[in-house]
């Protein structure tokens, strides 16, 4: 799993800010590492430098091999905030998205088959003596 992070010119120390996004996503995705090809990621302040409460906002869209890329965002008060509200909505999303497709290539269930389950007896059979 590649994880791409971009921020726009307000967010200070970047390459920390990277790692500590690769630890979250590495911890929160593990169990879909093998489904997914890449995150990116594209932090932001709103307000650009002005403060004020929810002003942090974290996007992520998650690739997994053979689906469609999914989307969701964040905002908090503080970048980490952002980073782990985005994360818990991907994993929510994945779930979501990889058990529709989990489900819809295992087809519909077998119906029963109603022949097997009618013995010998009611169908006029005489059974071996």
């Amino acid at each position: 799993m590649q994880v791409q992070t971009n921020t726009d010119s307000n967010i200070q120390g970047r390459e920390s800010i990277a790692e500590h996004v690769e630890q979250v996503l590495e911890s929160t995705l593990a169990r879909f590492r093998d489904r997914i090809t890449r995150v990116e990621v594209h932090l932001s302040d709103v307000n650009a430098g002005k403060g004020g409460d929810d002003d942090k906002k974290a996007v992520m869209e998650v690739r997994p091999a053979g689906a469609a890329p999914t989307v969701v965002s964040a905002t908090a008060g503080n970048l980490r905030d952002a980073i782990k509200g985005a994360a818990a909505k991907l994993v929510s999303a994945l779930e979501h998205s990889l058990g529709k497709q989990s489900n819809h290539h295992r087809g519909p269930p077998a119906p029963s088959d109603p022949v097997a389950d009618v013995g010998d007896e009611d169908v006029g059979i005489d059974a071996p003596r």
